[in-house]
Formats: structure tokens, sequence, C-alpha cells
């Protein structure tokens, strides 16, 4: 019997969870340590089974099923592939980041730390748990049991309208839950008209459902996902929970777990409902491309700077959604991609973000300028983060925008041709905050603005390192994505288009216009 890897890889966040819980109250830094520990050995155990799928090293890594609920054909089922592969390390790596992010952020007079470093952890199992399973009840438990923490994190740390955001949070996604919820049942009834009642991913793809039913069903999980993402018209919750948490909370919300919702496209909207899929292809190319214009929009004319990464985001996202639902295999693997480098970039905005109105008390853009001044090397980090937001080559952003557009232009190329001015929008944008807080005259309240500190210089280094590093070497993460997408997108059973230029090529040069 093989090492359970991927089990364990969810059960030490959970473990991880309980532990910082149960430190006594007022010992907040203990917590900290206890949670930042845990994290620190997922990610460990995160990079060795990354180590197996990227550069063909056997470490033991294969897919596990457990009995879970036997008498509805339920089970326990793991299993990793390029998509999972790439947002599991991307979870992995941004936990412990976040944490030693949030060393100060969670300090709060009227509640004890721990509360918040036992619910990352907690959020992060369970998020490990939706990109690994391949039982659609399982991904529907953890889909949903993700909103409390998530909600908690939310209303207990930030701003002062956290509640407000909290609330509404947890409404949006519920009402996409309860939709999803249905779909669920219909997709099990189904499989019990078929013969073979089963939750269990590959059952359920080989059966054969009427294209009326798969619409139902479709809109049922569709909807769920383009929430989550979230997608235009959905999206209004995004900003007001960007805003009002912690930049920390805000980083692991947008960076990480929202990805939950375009994996869900990809990895079961695709596979589960082929007809229904190709069919509404163009309505959510559309709604994708006015996602990228409208969040670039709005990005533009925000003076909160947490709320301007929010609408950032949706941007981002409605460029994941159209390479995804463009369908083909160059904007699918971007898509993954983006993914990957969105959660980089984002966290790292927000991050850096988090340490301004640590030092300045305000969020609000005209309340900085001429940072670059009194802290430099602050100015220069944000910069960097900032420069992977409109994806400038040659970091690994540019590869995956690049990717998403070439392959969409192939397909629907009016689709493309406005995407593109969502990259000109961008930059509009990251380059006007740089403007507005880092240069001019020296506002008198960012004189004597520490420079970064050593535990920030930890948190930063490792997401623009990456940023850099696979924008020069993207090759195994691209081919282990590309290896899962041909699959997915043979079940779909659209006929692919000659791509403007092969994704193995684009991995072989790295990046570069």
């Amino acid at each position: 019997m093989t090492f359970p890897w991927l089990t364990t890889l969810i059960v030490l966040p959970v473990l991880g969870a309980v532990l910082t819980a149960l430190v006594p109250s007022g010992r907040g830094t203990l917590a900290k340590q206890v949670a930042t520990g845990f994290a620190l050995l997922t990610l460990v155990i995160g990079a060795l089974i990354s180590i197996q799928f990227l550069f063909d090293v056997d470490m033991g890594v294969e897919s596990e099923t457990y009995e879970w609920i036997p008498e509805f054909g339920a089970s326990w089922a793991l299993d990793v592939h390029g998509i999972s592969l790439a947002l599991v390390a991307l979870t992995v790596l941004a936990t412990p980041i976040v944490a030693l992010a949030m060393w100060h952020e969670a300090e709060d007079e009227k509640r004890d730390p721990k509360a918040f470093f036992a619910l990352l952890l907690l959020v992060e199992a369970l998020t490990l748990t939706a990109f690994l399973s391949q039982d659609v009840l399982l991904f529907y438990v953890v889909f949903e049991a993700m909103l409390i923490p998530l909600y908690f994190m939310i209303g207990m740390f930030g701003g002062p309208q956290r509640r407000y955001a909290a609330v509404k949070f947890l409404l949006y996604n519920l009402v996409g839950g309860l939709a999803m919820l249905a779909a669920v049942i219909g997709l099990y009834v189904q499989s019990v008209d078929a013969g073979n009642p089963s939750f269990f991913l590959p059952d359920l793809v080989a059966l054969d459902i009427d294209t009326t039913t798969q619409w139902w069903l479709f809109i049922g999980f569709m909807l769920a996902f383009a929430i989550k993402a979230p997608l235009w018209p959905f999206h209004t919750w995004l900003p007001d929970a960007a805003a009002e948490a912690t930049p920390s909370n805000a980083a692991f919300l947008s960076g990480v777990a929202d990805k939950v919702g375009t994996y869900g496209m990809i990895a079961l909207v695709l596979p589960l409902f082929p007809d229904a899929s190709r069919d509404a292809a163009p309505v959510i190319v559309v709604l994708a491309v006015i996602s990228i214009i409208y969040g670039a929009l709005l990005a533009i004319g925000q003076t909160d700077m947490k709320r301007l990464i929010g609408y950032t985001s949706i941007s981002h996202f409605g460029f994941i959604v159209l390479g995804i639902f463009a369908l083909t295999g160059e904007s699918a693997t971007g898509a993954t991609f983006y993914m990957v480098n969105h959660g980089l970039s984002t966290i790292a905005l927000f991050v850096v973000v988090g340490f301004l109105i640590s030092r300045r008390g305000s969020r609000q853009v005209d309340d900085f300028g001429g940072v670059q001044k009194p802290a430099p090397k602050l100015a220069g980090v944000f910069l960097f983060a900032g420069l992977s937001g409109l994806a400038l080559p040659p970091l690994s952003t540019f590869l995956s925008e690049f990717l998403v557009i070439s392959g969409t232009f192939t397909r629907y190329r009016p689709a493309a041709i406005i995407a593109t001015l969502g990259i000109v929008l961008s930059a509009l944008y990251i380059l006007w905050l740089y403007q507005r807080t880092m240069t001019g005259p020296v506002r008198p309240a960012v004189e004597g603005m520490p420079d970064l500190r050593t535990r920030e210089v930890v948190v930063v280094a490792p997401l623009l390192a990456l940023l850099l590093v696979v924008g020069f070497f993207p090759k195994p993460l691209t081919d282990a994505i590309d290896d899962a997408v041909g699959p997915t997108l043979v079940e779909v059973g659209v006929e692919q288009p000659e791509p403007l230029a092969p994704v193995a090529e684009h991995a072989e040069e790295g990046t570069g216009r």
C-alpha cells in the first residue's frame, strides 16, 4: 500500500487548525507560530507531490479512493492532474505567505488572532480538497463548507463595513450553492437511471445525458461557479469583500479561494456537460469580455487601493473564463496558467498594499504620494507587483495572457480583439496607481515612512521570484497543464483550430514580444 500523499496534504492543515485553536487565549504569537509551521509543512508535502508531475520523479503519489457513503455511491476520491496540480501548488505556497503577511494584521484588541490563523488553515484544507476531489458530492460539500470560515475571516477582521461585506459574500455564494445542489442531485438521478448510482466523476462523465437535461444541470453548476469566480454580472460581492477584509485575507480570497470557481468550470462543467458547454460558449465568451472591460474601467476610477485591486481581479477572471470557453487547447492551457499567475500577482499586490496601509493608516490613494523617497525598496516591490498585474514580459503573467488571447483569436476573433483593450487599460490603472502613490512630492504624512522589514521581504520575495522564474522557464508547468487540458477538450468534442503558435513552442522559447 502506497503512502496516502493526497490525504496527508489535506489532513495536515486540518490538524494545524485544531492545534492553533487549542492554543490558550493570550498566546497569540504561539498560535501564529503553530499555524505557520503547519502551513510550511503542508508546503513541503505539496512540493514533493509537484516534483513527481513536473519533473517525472516517482514519489509514489497515486489516486486515492476510500468508501464514504457507499449506499449512495459517494467516496473520498482524490486524484491530481495538470490542472489541479497547478492550483494545489498555488494554494500550498500562498498559505504560509499569507500567514506571515497577516502576522500583525490579525491583531485586534477585541479578538484573539488565533481565530484567523485557524480559519486560514481550515480554508486551505477545504480548497485543496476541492482541487483534488474526484467525487462530485465531496466537491460540493467542501465548496459550500469553505464559505463558513471565509465568512468569519471577512466578518471578524477588517474594515468598518466588514460585516456587510461578509453577509453579502455569504448570500451571493449560498444562492449559487443551492443551484449547484439541485444540479448535483439531478446528476445523481441520471446515474441512477443509467443503473450505476455514483458521484464518481469518471462515472458521471461517461453518462449519456440528453442535451435538454444537460442544459438545466449546466445552469446549476455554472451559476455557482460564475458567482464564485466572479463573472459579470455576479461579481458585486468581490469589491466589497476585497475592500473590507484585511489585505492578506483579500489576497487569499481573490488569489486562491476564488479559483475554485474557474477550476470547476474547466474540470467539471466541460467534461460533464459537453453539449451544453459548446452551445453556451458564445454567451459565456461575451460575459467574459464584458468582465474584462468592465473590471478594468471601474478599477481606473477607484480611490480605495484594495477596492481597485478587487476590480482588477474581476477583469483578470474575465480573461480566465474567456480562455476556458474559447474551447481551444491553447486558450485553455493559458487560462489554467493564468489562474496560477493571477494568484501570485494579486497576492503580491494585496500584500504590498497591506504594508502601505499599516504604515499610513489609510487605504485611500490620495493619502499617499512620494513614497519612493522615504521607502525606495517598498516602492520598487510595489512597481514589480504592479507590472506583473499588467502582464509585462518576461514575467509569467505575460505568457498566460498571450496564450488566452491567441487561443481565443483562432475561434472568437472579435472577442480576442476587444479583450486586448483590457490589457491596455491594465497599464493605465496600474501605472496611474503607482504614479499617485509612489512619485511626486513627498506628503508630510509619509515622511519618515519605514522601508521594507525582514519579515516583509521574506513574504514578497518568493512571489516576485516565481513570477520571474516561471516567466523564463514555464515549460514544466505548461506541459503538465496541456496534458490535462487535451483530454478535457476531447470530451467536449470541439474541433481544434490551428493554433497561431504551438503551446510547446511558447514554453520552450519563454516570453518576449
